[in-house]
């Protein structure tokens, strides 16, 4: 199980339902993107912030781990925004309001990155899922998601095993002995992929599969209190930004 997904079942928030996770933390994500960088993002991923550490009771270092990889797109991303390709100053110069578009942007990414992150960190895909089917999304599409999300464990479990007996076998030792091992790898790995698939196969034929997966859903409500403190939070910060935007611009 990947770290997010193991935190998410283990969530103070694990019990409640997804739309209500899904108007706090998706909302922080559309009010990053809509409002202006600064001061709206930023208020955006202070909130995001202090919500992941505090009543959803992240880890920081769980957080880290996944919000550095998301935070590097971010970083790359605005990185070109400060200099510019051509012009009187040259064939490569800083390029005029650089730093304030590559500041904004990165302000946007950022905070919207923790908004995903805020909903991932609190619903396990297998809540959300079986949920879409009720939303209107196709039931074979939601099985091929379900299907994928569980085969996913299991090829990363069998990659991590072969990895384990190959370092046992000294398969690390030299850089042609690591090049091997990972051609040996990939051939395993794409073996196994369709051996699971095939018994998978055979195991949903013999229990009478019908092109539906029915699977067991925790039961939940929608809280009306969480989703109404969460709209208070969404339209406060969206307030505050009008309020600090023309002082602070």
């Amino acid at each position: 199980m990947l770290p997010i997904d193991a935190a998410a079942h283990a969530s103070r928030w694990r019990r409640r339902h997804p739309v209500d996770k899904a108007v706090l933390g998706l909302g922080l994500t559309v009010l990053a993107i809509s409002l202006p960088p600064w001061p709206g993002a930023a208020l955006v991923l202070v909130a995001a912030l202090t919500v992941l550490l505090g009543p959803a009771g992240v880890p920081g270092r769980r957080l880290w781990r996944a919000y550095r990889v998301p935070l590097g797109f971010c970083v790359t991303g605005a990185l070109p925004l400060l200099v510019q390709v051509g012009g009187p100053d040259g064939f490569l110069s800083a390029a005029d309001g650089g730093a304030a578009r590559a500041g904004g942007l990165l302000l946007r990414t950022s905070a919207a990155s923790l908004g995903v992150l805020l909903f991932a960190f609190t619903t396990p895909m297998s809540d959300l899922l079986p949920r879409l089917v009720r939303a209107g999304v196709p039931a074979p599409v939601v099985d091929v998601a379900l299907v994928t999300y569980r085969m996913s464990f299991l090829l990363l479990d069998s990659v991590r095993r072969v990895r384990e007996a190959q370092a046992a076998r000294l398969g690390h030792t030299s850089r042609a002995a690591a090049w091997r091992s990972l051609g040996g790898l990939g051939a395993t790995a794409f073996v196994r992929a369709f051996d699971r698939a095939a018994r998978l196969q055979s195991g949903l034929a013999g229990r009478g599969y019908d092109g539906t997966l029915r699977v067991l859903v925790p039961e939940a409500r929608v809280s009306l209190p969480f989703t109404a403190a969460s709209l208070a939070l969404l339209a406060g910060l969206t307030g505050l930004t009008l309020v600090l935007e023309g002082p602070l611009s």
